[in-house]
């Protein structure tokens, strides 16, 4: 049987990655420098779909590392609103795969029209995206030809990091960058049987997370949505027992990602709770007493975790897809470029 293009894809990601750190490290060092010099007073996030997570990644990095409150713009405020936008001294990052949505596009513009220095982020740099901004960083990822993105959402996060590394001159996050393609080539080897036979019957599940891993839990309650037609919502673990654990039980399965940073013994504790409560969790994590611990990669930074676990990830919802009898590649009603207004 021959694989799918997305379990090509998801092996792909180590060298894409490799290809993104080696030709396109002079470009994030010069958004890095001009971000710099910039000083900006905040960040701006323009993105739609699994970009929309990247955005989300890239928030916490940020937040984390330079101090800097992160927002996103919804693309409907220029595209549909047409409304003006007030941006001198912002940094606005937009991420496409393809650069080509309209919204998206429009949003870039109004906001360098407001004053933003604008840098996309797409795997397409003479795209309209990277046309109407500032700077660009192209992902160098290669064709991706599954409708669901993988080695674009992975590359486009480590664009992003590693542009804010290099900002912050974090010689120990740098490190860690450094070392994903070897890290990432375990991950993507990974395998987690004990969610996979978790999820043979199950027709809804939560995931969860919490600071960078939360973006984590929102791709893949999207890729379970996408690729494996199971119903899926992300929620924070602080969140998830302020109301939704109501719905738990032995046939509502809950996954938890958890890096190795200071949010790990929150998110344990509120998977080992679940748990306690009859429903089967997992979570990444050896701490867990409850919960089911899934093995997993680390990359020797909290901050470079969550893609490990993503990739690891998306090795296994491919296979879950196969094994219900879909195809991957070619999710209904969906389509590589959504164009939205």
């Amino acid at each position: 049987m021959t694989d799918s293009l997305m379990a090509q894809e998801v092996r792909e990601i180590p060298e894409a990655v490799a290809r993104l750190l080696d030709d396109g490290a002079q470009a994030i060092r010069e958004v890095a420098d001009a971000a710099r010099a910039l000083d900006p007073a905040y960040i701006a996030t323009v993105a739609r779909g699994s970009s929309d997570h990247v955005c989300t990644y890239l928030k916490y990095v940020a937040e984390l590392t330079l101090g800097l409150p992160v927002a996103s713009i919804g693309p409907s405020v220029a595209s549909i609103y047409k409304a003006p936008l007030r941006l001198s001294g912002a940094l606005t990052i937009s991420v496409s795969q393809s650069g080509q949505s309209p919204d998206i596009v429009d949003l870039a513009r109004a906001a360098r029209a407001g004053g933003a220095l604008t840098v996309a982020i797409t795997n397409h740099p003479q795209s309209p995206l990277a046309l109407a901004s500032d700077r660009t960083l192209a992902l160098h990822a290669g064709p991706e030809r599954s409708v669901a993105a993988t080695k674009t959402f992975v590359t486009s996060a480590v664009a992003g990091v590693a542009m804010i590394a290099e900002w912050t001159r974090d010689e120990g996050l740098l490190s860690a960058i450094a070392g994903l393609p070897e890290a990432l080539s375990n991950a993507v080897a990974l395998d987690w049987p004990e969610l996979r036979e978790a999820l043979t019957e199950a027709q809804s599940l939560y995931t969860l997370g919490r600071g960078p891993a939360y973006a984590m839990s929102n791709e893949a309650a999207l890729k379970f949505k996408e690729v494996a037609q199971i119903h899926a919502e992300s929620y924070s673990s602080a969140e998830v027992l302020h109301g939704p654990v109501a719905i738990v039980g032995a046939d509502f399965p809950v996954l938890a990602f958890a890096a190795a940073d200071a949010a790990e013994p929150g998110i344990v504790e509120t998977a080992d709770a679940i748990a306690g409560k009859g429903a089967r969790v997992l979570v990444t994590s050896g701490q867990a007493r409850v919960a089911t611990a899934l093995p997993v990669v680390r990359t020797g930074h909290p901050l470079t975790d969550p893609l490990a676990l993503i990739a690891t990830f998306y090795a296994m919802v491919e296979r879950i897809a196969v094994a219900k009898g879909f195809d991957p590649d070619t999710p209904r009603h969906l389509h590589k470029v959504t164009e939205t207004v």
